[in-house]
């Protein structure tokens, strides 16, 4: 997952349903229409050879397979990948149950490979989380950081069921809104696509997406979310796993429940050791001399908070759950997030000022402060989410869960606690307590974890690597702060590099040292 806290939300009976704020940056998401319109290429491309691929995922019409053929053409929205982009909508079934029913439009966008023909390997599918996160509006704003695998690749990202240009979720008032007004509103507006928007269901369009793009095996790049997604893929389909890369990995050993605990301990964790920081290095530091200095502070500031807000410009305020979220955004960006985190406090502390809170909190990838009226991604994570867990706990188990949150955090256990009731009207019932992601006899994939992550824990990537199956999960360690550290750490950057471009993993046990070593 990408998100690191819930929004805020009420009790059973005062709001339908917590959402869990994601800790990664969004752009707009366009109307679906919007997405979907292409100009001809009217541009020059180097010749290249398209590839074929002769394994069909079984049990699908051949209309969807051997029938069926992706055209891409010149993308006209977002306007970020107006120029050197490729869009196309794939046809896959709504139900892969019943493979000959109703089928969705599963929006792409590609940019090409920009070395030789022979050099090629295939395509490269970029998942950058959430669940929500839009990858049409994605790969053009996070395209520097894949841009030199371009040598060897297309980069091909995609709108997961129910995000973006591909059956977008609506739980708004109205059809048309992307609010979210509770989970009878979903159910009233998109209850034909709730119980098909699952990661199961979107890791059969992947192998759907593999054959189009003329792949044998799938070649695959996930962060946080993305993880669950690809490794969910290597389970159903281990004799069509590539080269996968794994970033950040939630904990597939992990029920929902257990997840938002060990994440607000982990983000705990890591805003103590950017208050130790603060203390030893920053002078005037706003947190005191050490962490449990910072703990008291922050408990006096978000006092004053509940009794009266802070200006945070563009007509909003900060509250207290703000400064909770807001903090946990900076600490998402690693130790880059110390600095700029220290000046926004004092400017709160000193003169009331939450405009650089929460600006900072805005550029680190807030998913709702991120978001525009357009993006449906909030919905998405909550119907993504629960679509996936098949926890629903009633109001005694509630009850136990939010305390258990609340006491494993004393700066963030408050606000986080909301997310307990994400699930627990939901509709419709959810797949299973945890990820199933045994892969055995699958290629070797490579599970990348930082240890100081504030959003996925680190043991998760232990717990990923092994859970895969023995020979499949190889983990590489990163010895950093914040959530990812590609390309970041030019270590793990290399290692990466080198496990796609030549299928080599790194030696098993491998460190790679950083901003905490």
């Amino acid at each position: 997952m990408s998100g690191a806290h819930p929004t805020k939300s009420s009790r059973p009976g005062l709001s339908a349903g917590a959402l869990v704020v994601a800790g990664v940056l969004l752009a707009a998401i366009g109307a679906v229409g919007a997405w979907l319109q292409h100009d001809a290429p009217g541009r020059s491309a180097q010749p290249r050879t398209e590839l074929t691929a002769s394994n069909p995922p079984a049990g699908l019409p051949t209309a969807l397979t051997t029938g069926q053929h992706l055209r891409w053409s010149r993308c006209t929205s977002p306007p970020t990948a107006r120029t050197g982009y490729d869009c196309a909508t794939m046809k896959a079934p709504l139900d892969y149950r019943k493979p000959d029913g109703r089928t969705i439009d599963v929006a792409l966008i590609r940019r090409k490979a920009t070395g030789p023909n022979a050099r090629r390997i295939g395509s490269l599918v970029l998942n950058f989380g959430g669940p929500g996160v839009s990858g049409v509006s994605g790969l053009p704003e996070r395209l520097k950081q894949y841009e030199p695998l371009l040598d060897r690749y297309d980069l091909v990202s995609f709108d997961p069921r129910g995000v973006g240009a591909t059956i977008p979720v609506r739980c708004g008032k109205t059809a048309d809104d992307t609010g979210y007004a509770g989970a009878d509103a979903c159910a009233e507006h998109s209850g034909a696509i709730l119980p098909f928007i699952g990661t199961s269901h979107t890791a059969r369009d992947l192998d759907l997406m593999r054959y189009l793009l003329g792949d044998e095996r799938l070649h695959y790049f996930g962060v946080s979310y993305g993880t669950a997604l690809g490794a969910v893929y290597a389970h159903l389909y281990p004799s069509h796993v590539g080269r996968l890369v794994l970033e950040a990995p939630v904990d597939p050993t992990e029920d929902l429940s257990e997840q938002q605990v060990s994440q607000v301990k982990a983000v705990q964790a890591a805003f103590d050791r950017f208050a130790a920081h603060c203390a030893a290095r920053i002078r005037h530091c706003p947190t005191g001399d050490g962490p449990e200095e910072a703990e008291r502070r922050m408990a006096g500031l978000a006092d004053r908070l509940k009794k009266k807000p802070a200006p945070a410009g563009a007509g909003r305020n900060l509250d207290a759950d703000d400064l909770a979220h807001a903090v946990g955004d900076h600490l998402v960006r690693g130790t880059d997030g110390w600095e700029p985190l220290a000046k926004a406090l004092t400017a709160l502390i000193d003169d009331n000022d939450g405009r650089p809170l929460s600006k900072g909190a805005d550029d680190t990838g807030s998913a709702d402060r991120a978001a525009t009226p357009r993006d449906n991604s909030r919905v998405a994570r909550t119907a993504i989410t629960c679509a996936d867990s098949s926890l629903r706990p009633g109001f005694e188990r509630l009850d136990r869960d939010e305390a258990r949150v609340k006491a494993a955090s004393p700066v963030f256990g408050e606000a986080w606690s909301a997310g307990v009731y994400l699930c627990y009207d939901w509709p419709f019932d959810g797949e299973r307590a945890t990820l199933q992601v045994n892969a055995e006899g699958a290629a070797p994939v490579l599970v990348v974890g930082g240890t100081g992550d504030p959003t996925t824990p680190y043991p998760g990537a232990r717990h990923m690597a092994r859970a895969l199956g023995d020979g499949v999960g190889v983990l590489l360690t990163a010895e950093e702060e914040g959530h990812g550290t590609y390309p970041q750490n030019r270590c793990v950057t290399k290692a990466v590099d080198t496990y796609l471009r030549t299928g080599r993993t790194p030696a098993a046990g491998t460190v790679c040292r950083g901003s905490t070593s």
